[in-house]
């Protein structure tokens, strides 16, 4: 068992038969903003992402553009799915592929000790496949074809006719673990998270689990089976193992007793795999479920759930290169509350990141830099006599801190960034009451003008260290003007009223400059 003092958090790997759209990027985005904030909390954080390169749905794309699976997966890591990474400023630990040799071979010891220990058997199967899913699909997940499918059953997500599949397989004894499923989310209520997810997850289980078949014969694109190496391991199976071989599993114990058990942020599309099948996996060999797993809801363009199929896939570079990466990050972590749908559209993103990023954070920070400068030739002022309203500002740091601290423990990004934005709000509030503009007008009001702007100061201050995992860009141009010791990156973001102030401040660009869109 990890130290408690430790924090592992994943992503899923995505599948490399296409280019990222929004949608991955938000699980990107949501995962490194969390580990962020524990990595500034002191806590030893290790954030993993990677790519699933195995399975059906990677080979026929492959070779429809004629080459083979593994040059198409390095193709597409190499100019798609890490520069990602860059494009939405995500400091990610790892990256890992299923094509490492880490990984593949550890997915075989991994199953070599089920198939020792009496987990997996021998059985036939035959159901309805989607390949885009890589999941054999009951009928209830079926749905009547439309247009050039009329006539055909098609899978409810995909929109694209299914495969009647008849195979020969090895399957996990799945069924087995129904009972210790059962009794780990009746005794950790939180492992599956949000509350609708954890209730559907119970309902799966409940209504009986079957056998989960976990190679194939029909293709050789996978990781083969140790002891039978006409079958490749099910996509899936092989998948899912990525999160402890990534870090040690099979090959450093140290490491992975360091690091595991993991916190998983995944769709809720892949939610039965993440929270049925892995744990069932892990304690039949013998090992620590995760820490838990948390099912985000779907991005919505036009009311329908983003994908490259039915052309409503966004590129985030589309975003990015007018509105910046913290921009995006903000955005998607705002204005969706984390777990829940969310609808994207131009005009919400256009409008929030010029109310409350460039007119009500951006804004105020130049302001206050900027009086600075003017007022007292750039020192930093010291407050003398305080009062109600500098003192109200000060406890609303605190409580801000401690507000959106407790927020991130739950998995609440919506909620950290709101408690952080009402002392936004507030310090703007503040400036508009006090008026320093006319204080620096009276040169008997000289005192009550640096204890308001030192108390602004503070503020801004505050509200740079919690906003850094969110905002890493800005905050670390308005840090570097506060003349604040160190990087933002280095503070606490637990204890982030209690920053060092600096001695002088330096000149600020505007944090949030003025697009220019058409939506």
């Amino acid at each position: 068992m990890a130290d408690a003092s430790s924090f592992y958090i994943t992503t899923p790997i995505f599948y490399v038969n296409d280019v990222p759209h929004i949608g991955h990027a938000y699980t990107e985005v949501a995962a490194d903003v969390l580990a962020r904030w524990h990595r500034q909390a002191g806590e030893d954080t290790w954030m993993l992402t990677g790519t699933d390169e195995h399975g059906q749905k990677i080979l026929r794309t492959a070779t429809a553009n004629g080459v083979t699976p593994k040059e198409w997966a390095d193709k597409l890591v190499d100019e798609a799915w890490k520069p990602l990474l860059e494009t939405i400023d995500v400091a990610n630990d790892d990256f890992i592929r299923t094509t490492d040799a880490r990984h593949e071979l550890n997915v075989q010891k991994f199953l070599q000790q089920l198939y020792d220990d009496g987990h997996i058997y021998t059985g036939e199967y035959e159901g309805y496949y989607c390949v885009g899913c890589e999941e054999y699909k009951q009928e209830s997940e079926l749905v009547p074809g439309v247009g050039e499918y009329e006539g055909q059953l098609v899978c409810a997500i995909h929109s694209k006719p299914v495969e009647r599949l008849h195979e020969k397989n090895y399957f996990f004894r799945t069924s087995a673990f129904a009972d210790r499923l059962l009794a780990l989310y009746e005794e950790r209520p939180d492992f599956v998270q949000p509350e609708s997810a954890r209730n559907e997850v119970l309902g799966w289980v409940r209504s009986g689990l079957a056998d989960l078949s976990i190679s194939r014969s029909t293709f050789d694109w996978g990781v083969k089976v140790p002891w039978d190496d006409t079958h490749v391991v099910y996509v899936w199976f092989d998948a899912l193992l990525n999160y402890i071989t990534a870090v040690g599993y099979g090959e450093d114990d140290a490491e992975f007793a360091r690091r595991w058990p993991a916190q998983h942020i995944v769709g809720k599309d892949i939610l039965r795999f993440h929270a049925v099948i892995w744990p069932a996996m892990l304690m039949a060999a013998g090992l620590e479920v995760p820490r838990g797993v948390f099912g985000h809801g779907w991005l919505l363009v036009g009311g329908e759930k983003m994908s490259k199929s039915k052309l409503t896939g966004i590129a985030p570079s589309q975003i990015t290169d007018t509105f910046g990466s913290d921009a995006f990050r903000y955005y998607f972590m705002r204005a969706i509350h984390f777990g829940q749908d969310g609808s994207f559209s131009w005009e919400d993103l256009a409008a929030r990141y010029q109310a409350e990023l460039a007119n009500g954070f951006g804004n105020l920070a130049s302001r206050v830099i900027a009086m600075i400068t003017r007022y007292c030739d750039g020192e930093v002022p010291r407050a003398a006599e305080r009062s109600d309203a500098d003192r109200e500002i000060g406890e609303l740091e605190t409580r801000a801190t401690q507000a959106s601290w407790s927020a991130i423990q739950r998995l609440a990004i919506h909620d950290a960034i709101a408690a952080a934005w009402e002392l936004v709000d507030a310090l703007n509030g503040y400036l508009t009451a006090e008026e320093p503009w006319s204080l620096a007008k009276q040169p008997q009001q000289r005192e009550r003008l640096e204890t308001v702007l030192a108390t602004a100061y503070h503020g801004l201050g505050t509200l740079a260290v919690l906003l850094s995992p969110v905002l890493p860009q800005a905050t670390a141009k308005l840090w570097a003007a506060l003349g604040a010791p160190g990087t933002v990156q280095e503070q606490r973001v637990d204890r982030a009223h209690e920053w060092s102030v600096g001695d002088r401040v330096a000149p600020l660009e505007a944090l949030f400059p003025r697009v220019e869109v058409s939506v």
